[in-house]
């Protein structure tokens, strides 16, 4: 027989496999690059501690012609995807995307390092992502102890953003900042990239193959193993009769792709949106004939290329 360090408990092959013991191995997203100048976009980033007590950075991104500019720049506060259990803010996936849309929109950026299950459990995630983004926002007076922050960003220009998880915690923070305001910082808008959202019953044309339905279920389920299931309100916060009520800014961008099985959601939550008390913009984009997250896979695609367009002209339109 086995021993329980070796038992596989879920396979989640090519990304990560759990053990009974309760180890992970991640079978991808493991790999860092340090920050420093990107010659091909000339952006600039360095890693900087956010918070001491849990051990967490964020790298921050600049470019090249804020050096040599007076005027403040839109800020997004980025998180990365990878189903709350693997990934990072410094793999090169999340790295050279970050490079392209800072040159591509001529933003400011911070991508934010948050703990990932099974090792830490949400709502830990949810937790360090708003501790980083008060961290952020002490810089508004320009006082902060990070000077890329103090000197370069237009706090009255702040967007949130991510794809997957980092989507759905983009979201929820949102929501956060309508109850605990964070003083200085303006969130004009979210973008939600092939946002991480899900529900016991499906929604439209969702997949209703009880296999597949019950690896959704299961993925979640590693990330929270406290949930209440694919209903709870951190996975489904479409059907709250709360919903769009406190989201707390006025704009809002979801990119979905064809063949993602999460595809659905996206459109429901734009449906939902338009229909809540929100009274705020939200504006759809799909890609035709991609899967999840493909913009990180194949950066230089068509579609990539217009999604990457798309979101910083996005960005640029809500300047003040």
């Amino acid at each position: 027989m086995e021993s329980a360090s070796s038992e596989i408990l879920i396979d989640g092959a090519p990304f990560f496999r759990l053990y009974k013991d309760g180890r992970i191995k991640r079978l991808s997203g493991t790999e860092n690059v340090p920050p420093g100048l990107d010659p091909k976009t000339n952006v600039e980033s360095k890693d900087v501690l956010y918070s001491q007590e849990i051990a967490q950075s964020v790298r921050i991104y600049v470019p090249g012609t804020v050096v040599t500019s007076a005027q403040k720049l839109p800020l997004l506060v980025y998180f990365h995807g990878g189903g709350f259990c693997i990934e990072s803010a410094f793999s090169p996936t999340y790295h050279n995307y970050l490079n392209a849309l800072v040159a591509e929109a001529k933003i400011v950026a911070v991508s934010v390092n948050y703990r990932r299950s099974p090792e830490h459990p949400l709502p830990a995630a949810y937790d360090d992502s708003w501790t980083a983004l008060k961290w952020v926002a002490s810089h508004y007076i320009g006082t902060g102890p990070e000077q890329w922050l103090n000197h370069y960003v237009d706090f009255a220009n702040v967007y949130l953003s991510g794809d997957s998880a980092g989507a759905n915690i983009s979201h929820h923070l949102a929501v956060k900042i309508t109850n605990e305001k964070l003083d200085g910082m303006n969130l004009v808008g979210i973008i939600l990239t092939h946002p991480f959202f899900w529900g016991k019953e499906p929604v439209g044309d969702e997949v209703k193959k009880p296999a597949i339905r019950a690896k959704m279920d299961g993925i979640w389920r590693l990330a929270y193993p406290t949930t209440s299931g694919s209903d709870d309100p951190w996975i489904n916060p479409i059907d709250d009769q709360s919903f769009g009520r406190f989201l707390g800014c006025k704009r809002v961008l979801v990119c979905v792709a064809e063949k993602d099985v999460m595809r659905h959601r996206g459109w429901y939550y734009c449906e939902k949106l338009k229909n809540s008390k929100w009274g705020g913009e939200v504006e759809m984009m799909e890609a035709q004939g991609e899967d999840h997250v493909f913009h990180l896979n194949k950066p230089n695609c068509p579609n990539a290329v217009a999604m990457l367009k798309k979101v910083a002209e996005f960005i640029n339109q809500g300047k003040a």
